[in-house]
Formats: structure tokens, C-alpha cells, sequence
């Protein structure tokens, strides 16, 4: 079949924590479940099962204690090392479907394709039936897929697909009939659409637009002067314009955050230095996967700002770097020589983390000419012998400055964590 605009198809693991935990341990199917944020403070993911008996998103879990007894709810914390490992082995499946430059990791468990190139030759809901039988047979993850003329379209299709059985997991809107599309839009509330938001949809309703296909047949360039130009852009998008592109290779980041709320208060700087480090470490990690350097860092501490028996205390050191880094030693020392001025005798420390800024790509940097080539050089055999150990013996055998291995009281807690299956010591056993 011929088609004269740009086709997108956008993957969806079901309830992908909850998938990634039933995957390992099949006791847990058919039952409601909750996956907790840090800390195990609230449900950021939910079984259907848990859904159907009203569990809301984001909900703390002090407020659904007697919904999680009476059904006996399972309930687990966050195992990001788990998910990072589906998410990776997700993603690379469905590169194989298309062309390099063709496919967006949208976040951990969403994807964008561009399927244009492939109307002519392939049935486009079967193409996508094969995405989610190999994606199930080879990780064990469910997964929706929604085809449609635009990404903001392939969103509403996933989100149909999802909703309603009789698609069987494909929703492709592309080849459907307008008739239907409209009506299926005319079912679904206005503050759904991707990219409008719980503000843009009030505002949208206060004006007679209640539902998707409401939307869809409005004035792109009225909403445009009402709103701004990015619902323009989302109304145009629904109409089958595509205004935005699959973003094969996304910008380098403007910073890079890395900070975590104690499972324990922390009153001793020997400990602040120690949660520190961790994070400084974590935040230059991705600062290397993403192949760029930085040229400043920012280190915060703050106590709870929640506590009304305590005055708030937060503080803030910057230091930048002559020429821009990638190394933790060097940028954990830097902070480890101030780490001083952010402690404070009597403070009940809640959160602590790193900002890295001035971020550049690594492969555009000019070093100086008076530069010490072969301390940077190093400096890059050191970094890549320490990732060589993490990735062979994991994150928790080796690294740099105070940070503490074992027995961190104030690390997040996560009282109901499952293990890392990808782990020699997570690894299953059959007896």
C-alpha cells in the first residue's frame, strides 16, 4: 500500500516494572502487585490486578495499607538494576526492525520507530504482531504497539491498544477507516493526548474540547494563538501532520543530576562524604556513556524541608574545572576537598547529590596546547579499568574516594527488594 505521509509505530511494555518482576518470579502473576518509588515511599507501578481494586498512581503507600492487606497486595521495591537490563535487551530487539537513525529510545520502556520506509512491503500490524510475539518470546515482556501518521498520533494508537482487547495489542490507526478513528478518538478525554497536560485540558474543556476527536477537528493555528505553538503542533499531529521527528541520537544533555533522599537522617560528614561519592560516581557514568565532559560541578546538601521542629538548612559548593573532565577521580576530589562547607554540626542531613554542568560531546574538545597529555590519558586508563571491574564483578566491588561498599546507613531504603537476577550472586538456581 502507498502512502503519501510518515508512518510511526511506538512499542509500550505493560506495567514494565511489575512484567520485569513476574518474568522472574511467576508467583506474582495473577495477582495485584505495587512496585514503590525511592525510598518505598510511593506506587509507581501497578499490576492491573492492583489497578482494578483502585490503586491510583503516585499514591504514598502509608495511605493504601488496608487495601494492601485486605487483598493481599505484593508489594516490592525498586530493582533499577533489573529494569536497566530488560530496558537495554527491549530496545535492542526492535532495532533490528528498521534502519540506524530510524529508531528513538523514548524512555525505559517506550520506543518510537519510523515504519514509512517499510508500508510498501510489509503489512504494518502483522510487522508490529512480530515485534510483540519476538519481544515475548525472547525477554518475556507484553507490549503494545500503536501505529499512526505522527508520533503524537502512534501515542494515542498505544494508548487504544492498551485499553481495548479487540486489537489485540495493535492499534494501527494508519490504515483504519477516518469514520472509526474519530469515533474511537470520541471515547477518549482530551487530557490523555500527549503533550497537553492537566492545565491545557481544563482550559480545552472550558472551551468545548472534552475529547481527543474534539481536538482533532479544531483550528491548528487558533489553538496555536490560544495555547502556544506546542499544542498547535499536537493538534496538527492529530490531523496526520507530523511535526515531530524521531530523535535517533538525542542532544547532549545540559546537566546531569544525581541525588537521593537518605533511608536514614545523616548526621556525620564521614557518611555525607560517603552517600557523595556514590552519587558523584553514578552521575559521571552516564556523563561517559553519554561521551561528553564537564566543566563544573555542583554539591548540594539540604535536611528535610518538611520538618517543622528543625530550620531548613540547604547549601550549595560550585567548582569548576581548567579544562573539562570525565574522570571521576578528579571530580570526586574536588568535592571531597570542600565537602566541608557543606556539613554542619547539628543538621539531620535528608538528601545530598551532584549537578554536573557545562557539558560538551567529548569528541568535539580541543585540549590546550600546554595541556598534560599523558596525565589525561592516565586518567582514561584508570576510568576504563574501573568500569572493566563494575561490569565484570558489579557496581558494588570497586571504586573511588570514601564511598562505602557494604553496611551504608544511609542508603535508600528498600525493605522489599528483589534480587539482581543478572548478577552472579542474583543468578537462579534449579535444585
Amino acid at each position: 500500500m502507498s502512502y503519501n505521509h510518515e508512518i510511526y509505530a511506538l512499542i509500550d511494555v505493560n506495567n514494565c516494572y511489575v512484567s520485569c518482576e513476574r518474568l522472574f518470579n511467576p508467583k506474582l502473576k495473577d495477582v495485584p502487585v505495587i512496585v514503590l518509588s525511592n525510598n518505598d515511599g510511593c506506587a509507581v507501578a501497578r499490576s492491573q490486578e492492583a489497578k482494578d481494586i483502585g490503586i491510583k498512581m503516585g499514591v504514598p503507600l502509608f495511605q493504601i495499607r488496608e487495601i494492601v492487606e485486605k487483598y493481599n497486595v505484593q508489594v516490592l521495591s525498586s530493582n533499577y538494576a533489573l529494569y536497566a537490563e530488560m530496558s537495554h535487551r527491549f530496545h535492542s530487539i526492535l532495532a533490528d526492525y528498521v534502519a540506524p537513525g530510524e529508531q528513538e529510545i523514548y524512555s525505559i520502556d517506550e520506543c518510537f520507530l519510523k515504519l514509512t520506509a517499510y508500508a510498501q512491503n510489509y503489512d504494518l500490524e502483522a510487522y508490529a504482531q512480530d515485534m510483540r510475539q519476538r519481544i515475548l518470546q525472547w525477554i518475556g515482556l507484553p507490549v503494545c504497539v500503536g501505529i499512526g501518521r505522527s508520533k503524537t498520533e502512534a501515542k494515542l494508537a498505544n494508548h487504544m491498544a492498551k485499553k481495548a482487547k479487540r486489537f489485540n495489542g495493535v492499534c494501527d490507526l494508519v490504515s483504519m477507516d477516518p469514520k472509526h478513528r474519530d469515533y474511537f478518538s470520541s471515547l477518549i478525554d482530551v487530557s490523555e493526548v500527549w503533550g497537553v497536560g492537566r492545565q491545557h485540558s481544563k482550559k480545552l474543556k472550558s472551551l468545548g474540547v472534552n475529547t481527543v476527536s474534539d481536538l482533532a477537528r479544531s483550528n491548528s493555528h487558533q489553538m496555536g494563538k490560544l495555547f502556544s505553538v506546542v499544542v498547535q503542533r499536537t493538534v496538527m499531529e492529530l490531523q496526520g501532520i507530523s511535526c515531530i521527528e524521531v530523535e535517533s541520537s538525542p542532544a547532549t544533555k545540559k546537566q546531569i543530576i544525581s541525588s537521593r533522599s537518605f533511608g536514614a537522617r545523616v548526621t556525620d560528614i564521614q557518611s555525607l562524604s560517603e552517600a557523595m561519592s556514590d552519587y558523584l560516581q553514578n552521575a559521571v557514568k552516564r556523563l561517559r556513556e553519554d561521551k561528553s565532559l564537564c566543566g563544573c560541578v555542583i554539591a548540594f546538601a539540604q535536611s528535610n524541608p518538611f520538618d517543622k521542629h528543625r530550620p531548613f538548612y540547604n547549601k550549595s559548593i560550585t567548582i569548576g574545572f581548567a579544562e573539562p573532565t570525565d574522570c571521576a577521580a578528579i571530580i570526586n576530589r574536588a568535592v571531597m576537598k570542600r565537602i566541608n562547607e557543606l556539613f554542619q554540626e547539628g543538621i539531620e542531613f535528608k538528601k545530598c547529590g551532584v549537578i554536573l554542568t557545562a557539558i560538551e560531546p567529548k569528541s568535539t574538545y580541543i585540549y590546550d596546547l600546554l595541556s598534560d597529555s599523558m596525565q589525561i590519558e592516565k586518567n582514561e586508563r584508570l576510568q576504563e579499568a574501573l568500569e572493566k571491574v563494575k561490569t565484570k564483578f558489579g557496581d558494588k566491588k570497586l571504586a573511588i574516594g570514601p564511598c562505602k561498599m557494604h553496611g551504608r546507613a544511609w542508603a535508600m531504603s528498600r525493605q522489599n527488594l528483589t534480587q539482581n537476577y543478572f548478577s552472579w550472586e542474583g543468578m537462579l538456581t534449579i535444585k
